[in-house]
């Protein structure tokens, strides 16, 4: 839709304009923001709040060298009065929305999910590897990675190998991610190998509107092809079960077409037959029936500072742990307290851009936290951070954020409120 003549869109430039001079930052053009986002690039006098009992939010700005600099937004929760679980979605929600319930103190963006700017090609279930949503085991690991669990209602963050156990029918199978080193040879011998969304490759190619896009070739987009192997894509009923939707002799199963895929040795594949149903046992030795949220996570601090993430590959396109500054989310805890901080920047500006790998590495290391027990959750454009503060609803990280246009006579809308959609964030519940 154009801006000129169209009073809908000028009414929503308007508020947009509106908004944003009440955050403090002066922007003339919203279209502009998406070549110039200068006016972000404002430090912050620190402030420290207490949201509810046991919670903590604190805002400063961290001082890089050079005249750069980031704004630092952290939340830390007693967790004896405060419950944390993973919410997700595939469908996506806005991390804003979430904080409309009762008992919700905060909300943060979640860990990595698929993206890419083709409507048309999305996965039934985009969140990367591990994801328990209500109870249910949605998407199995492809690859062993850190995880955030709430298992038998406590919460831990730890290392989630992708191995364990499942039932087609009555059969009992052993299941391995299909990225582990050992999947081809253990398929051999018996053991069910888990493809999933991880597995597919996004691609970017420039675009004259917005820079770029992301998308997936479809022809691509498949499991491999392979003798004496069969691939059953497993997806959801509407009553919250898993079935085998469909078998591919030889491979060749689109990688989005369930909420995960299983190959077997052709020997071993008497079971998997379209509408046999899936019964999850077993997820790194821990029972499935005892999860009732989750999410793998992005890789330790110290990982990403030393470049070692050979589980994040095509699956994030180009890779968020590079040695630049980007906007950053954090998760940690010490003791009886969780903390989530995020490291805010805007892109297109000379001051402000977030901060490395290496520098999170360096920030936190000063302060004392352990660099292998923080981990990485989405960065980038996803980083916000959504609380209750009295009243009402703050919000902070990515106030730049601009929804971008369709079709190329289409603008950039302002969206820094409700930011990304996201398909899974964290949520923070009074007890």
């Amino acid at each position: 839709m154009n801006r000129v003549g169209t009073q809908p869109l000028h009414d929503e430039t308007r508020h947009a304009l509106e908004a944003l001079r009440a955050f403090g930052y002066q922007i003339q053009d919203i279209q502009e923001i998406a070549r110039d986002q200068r006016a972000f690039a404002v430090r912050l006098s620190s402030r420290r709040r207490v949201l509810t009992p046991g919670v903590h939010f604190t805002s400063e700005t961290v001082e890089l060298g050079g005249g750069a600099f980031t704004n630092a937004h952290t939340l830390s929760l007693d967790l004896e009065s405060v419950r944390v679980d993973v919410v997700s979605d595939a469908d996506g929600f806005h991390l804003r929305d979430q904080c409309a319930a009762d008992g919700v103190v905060a909300a943060v963006n979640g860990s990595f999910s698929y993206i890419s700017d083709d409507p048309a090609h999305q996965p039934a279930e985009p969140c990367l590897d591990f994801c328990c949503r209500a109870g249910t085991t949605v998407s199995l690991p492809t690859v062993t990675k850190p995880a955030f669990l709430v298992h038998g209602g406590r919460l831990t963050v730890r290392t989630l190998p992708a191995t364990g156990t499942l039932r087609i029918d009555d059969r009992l199978f052993d299941w391995i991610g299909s990225k582990e080193p050992r999947a081809s040879a253990a398929v051999r011998n018996g053991t069910l190998a888990v493809f999933g969304a991880a597995n597919c490759r996004i691609r970017y190619a420039d675009h004259p509107r917005t820079g770029f896009i992301r998308f997936v070739l479809p022809e691509e987009n498949t499991t491999p092809k392979a003798r004496g192997v069969v691939d059953a894509v497993v997806s959801r009923t509407a009553v919250g079960n898993h079935v085998i939707s469909s078998v591919h002799p030889g491979g060749g199963a689109e990688l989005f077409a369930g909420s995960f895929i299983l190959r077997a040795g052709a020997a071993h594949a008497r079971e998997l037959r379209a509408g046999a149903r899936v019964d999850l046992s077993t997820i790194a030795g821990l029972p499935a029936d005892r999860l009732s949220s989750g999410v793998s996570l992005g890789p330790s601090v110290a990982d990403a500072a030393a470049g070692t993430v050979p589980a994040y590959d095509g699956s994030l396109g180009v890779s968020p742990f590079r040695d630049v500054r980007n906007s950053r989310t954090l998760v940690w805890t010490t003791g009886r307290e969780i903390v989530f901080r995020i490291y805010d920047g805007a892109p297109l500006t000379d001051s402000f851009r977030g901060v490395s790998p290496t520098e999170v590495a360096g920030l936190l290391g000063r302060e004392g936290i352990a660099l292998r027990d923080a981990h990485h959750l989405d960065g980038g454009q996803s980083s916000k951070i959504v609380f209750r503060d009295g009243g009402r609803t703050g919000v902070v990280g990515n106030l730049h954020y601009l929804k971008w246009p369709r079709e190329p006579e289409t603008e950039f809308c302002w969206r820094g409120v409700e930011g990304r959609l996201l398909n899974s964030c964290f949520v923070l519940r009074r007890i």
